[in-house]
């Protein structure tokens, strides 16, 4: 079959802007996505092999036993090649040549709560500063620090909510953040980013706390939630928010607690977004021209009987077609007793995509085979993500 470059026509760049919807759940510490909860398999009492609320990264051991786990692995050879994980002491030290360094599957990804006290320097804050200060155009809320001092983000009391970007994509969608906190069962206050400028916003008014009083702020590109709502939502006690300390009242800043099993029975959280993912595609304009793509090297496409004349001479200098070998009419005719006029038909099945090298690197495959005769110019559009 004959090879068609692609002309300056053919081929369009574009890209698709995705909406994923995103849910999470948290009660009791446990983190639950899109309302999963844990699916038996086979072998295991999770399918996925990984937590309940986490996404297992590329889909790896699904479904597998414990004992017959895929993992990665690398030989200690001269070239001195280890995971990044395994420090170089203990490259040296631990590990023989030959020996086999192994890694782990599956991987996962879940979000992440933590709370971080007053009057302590938190490091993970401070690397949040460029961001955040980045964020200002939008809005004030988002200032390190306040111009009177009222506050210092890495010496204030706050939570700070991380999204790995696997489940936002490219950034998280303005104006579709929503946090809603519940007691027992019953929806109790909820924070939005109704603006679109990443002030987490007080839907109701809440036990003297106004509507629209900013409670947090959205880093969209980064994936972060910081809350720093202080204030009291209730006037009665609720869950142990804090290990180790007694019941105290609800606050925004409690919102999402992970870590106390046990001890935050009547709180639930919801977070809900939509993420913003970019997916290039190239569209690709496959081009069959009149009176070309008329041959076919399926062997119905030779008339029966073609192959049973003796072949006729040939050697290491040449090769003659036979003359007499005939393509195979399927020219319909309305009458039976009606030969019709040969026409050279073909039926197009799958088109091949070839690099410069002319290797062969994707097949489209049609899901109905297209006819084309001689006088037909046909165009096939291809799409590709990646």
């Amino acid at each position: 079959m004959p090879y068609y470059k692609f002309g300056p026509d053919d081929l369009f760049y574009n890209r698709l802007d995705a909406r994923p919807q995103i849910n999470f759940k948290i009660y009791d510490g446990s983190v639950f996505y899109l309302n999963r909860g844990s699916v038996s398999g086979s072998w295991t009492n999770n399918d996925t092999n990984v937590p309940v609320g986490s996404i297992s990264l590329y889909e790896l051991n699904i479904d597998r036993p414990s004992d017959q786990l895929i993992y990665p692995f690398i030989t200690k050879d001269g070239s001195l090649t280890s995971f990044s994980t395994v420090s170089t002491t203990a490259f040296n030290s631990d590990f023989q040549f030959g020996d086999e360094i192994k890694g782990s599957y599956p991987m996962s990804a879940s979000i992440s709560s933590d709370r971080y006290i007053a009057n302590h320097n938190h490091r993970r804050i401070s690397a949040l500063r460029t961001a955040l200060d980045s964020y200002q155009v939008l809005s004030p809320a988002y200032a390190y620090s306040s111009s009177l001092g009222y506050w210092r983000k890495n010496y204030q009391e706050l939570r700070l909510i991380s999204i790995p970007s696997i489940f936002y994509g490219s950034s998280i969608e303005k104006g579709t953040v929503s946090l809603k906190f519940y007691i027992t069962g019953t929806l109790f206050a909820e924070l939005k980013d109704s603006d679109k400028d990443g002030e987490l916003k007080q839907t109701a008014d809440v036990y003297g706390t106004p509507s629209g009083t900013v409670g947090g702020v959205v880093l969209y590109n980064e994936g972060f939630i910081m809350l720093t709502g202080s204030w009291s939502l209730s006037a009665a006690t609720g869950d142990i928010y804090k290990p180790g300390e007694l019941a105290s009242v609800p606050r925004w800043i409690d919102f999402g607690g992970t870590g106390s099993v046990g001890l935050m029975t009547t709180s639930s959280y919801e977070i809900s977004f939509s993420g913003s993912q970019y997916i290039p595609t190239l569209t690709m304009l496959a081009q069959a021209p009149e009176g070309q793509i008329n041959y076919s090297n399926n062997p119905t496409f030779i008339s029966s009987g073609s192959y049973t004349v003796a072949t006729p001479p040939s050697g290491s200098l040449q090769y003659t077609e036979p003359a007499y070998r005939t393509y195979k009419n399927i020219v319909s005719s309305s009458f039976s007793d009606t030969v019709p006029t040969f026409q050279k038909t073909v039926f197009v099945s799958k088109i091949g995509v070839y690099d410069k090298d002319k290797n062969l690197i994707a097949i489209a495959t049609l899901a109905n085979p297209i006819r084309k005769r001689n006088n037909d110019d046909l165009t096939f559009k291809l799409k590709l993500d990646f």
